[in-house]
């Protein structure tokens, strides 16, 4: 979680490309930023509030203490979460199972903040294939998630990946709009040393470690947003924006109810 909630607020690696995406906050400072995400792996499951500066200030953001956060579903589970330091609340016994719709309301500040998500049933993710290609003379890296959409349409997917123990996390979004009720084609690409990975670059012998989620339709427009507001059109650059989340009262962020699964592989020559 330590980097996703960081979504809204930091530097972030995102889709296809992996371009790294610069999101000015500066006419948002002091708005309240909410990051939560519920899964249907064991809990304990986090909600980080935080409020956001100005994109000039340095990166230290005030976390949000004193809030009432709570957490229910449509089958009659809720919980009053617990603040455990750093903007950060904790569940204690609330489980997460696909189907179900979660509801996160928080009063913080005189305010109430609102949101809704519904977490998929899960996609088997078979496994992880290796491919390369050349640039300039060096190899770069794909990975091809195996999996097969199911026949209904609206299946949306996020993969998250690390590069051997390094923190930082890359991100891509993948719908079935194409390729509904096949195989994936789509491959992941592989960070190759440019300026804006951090000077990563995946070489044989590296460890990637990939969670695939499939998460609900206004997470992925969140996401999707994301890979928009990097300058994906002509000129590129930055744009004075946030990507439409589906927290209520204006909040910043985003909450998941998503599926978890994951793969492993070591880059081979």
């Amino acid at each position: 979680m330590k980097n996703i909630v960081l979504i809204i607020l930091t530097l972030f690696l995102v889709t296809a490309c992996e371009k790294e995406i610069d999101l000015d906050l500066e006419n948002q400072s002091g708005k309240i930023v909410i990051e939560g995400n519920i899964t249907d792996q064991a809990g304990p499951y986090f909600v980080k509030i935080t409020k956001s500066v100005a994109f000039t200030e340095t990166n230290q953001y005030p976390a949000v203490a004193g809030a009432q956060v709570v957490l229910s579903d449509n089958a009659g589970q809720t919980e009053t979460m617990q603040y455990v330091g750093d903007g950060i609340y904790q569940t204690s016994t609330f489980t997460g199972q696909p189907g179900r719709v979660y509801t996160l309301k928080i009063n913080a500040g005189g305010q109430q903040y609102t949101a809704q998500s519904t977490m998929p049933q899960p996609v088997d993710f078979e496994g992880l294939e290796q491919d390369s290609f050349m640039v300039g003379g060096e190899t770069s890296y794909t990975l091809l998630p195996v999996f097969t959409d199911p026949p209904a349409l609206g299946n949306r997917y996020l993969f998250v990946f690390t590069v051997n123990n390094n923190p930082k996390k890359f991100f891509s979004e993948f719908s079935d709009n194409v390729n509904n009720g096949l195989p994936n084609q789509r491959p992941l690409l592989l960070p190759n040393d440019d300026e804006e990975a951090d000077d990563i670059k995946v070489v044989a012998g590296d460890v990637i470690h990939v969670e695939m989620q499939s998460i609900d339709n206004n997470v992925y427009t969140f996401y999707s947003a994301l890979l928009q507001l990097s300058g994906g059109g002509p000129g590129g650059g930055i744009t004075p924006a946030n990507p439409p989340g589906n927290i209520s009262n204006g909040a910043l962020g985003y909450f998941s109810a998503h599926t978890v699964r994951t793969k492993s592989i070591v880059i081979q020559q």
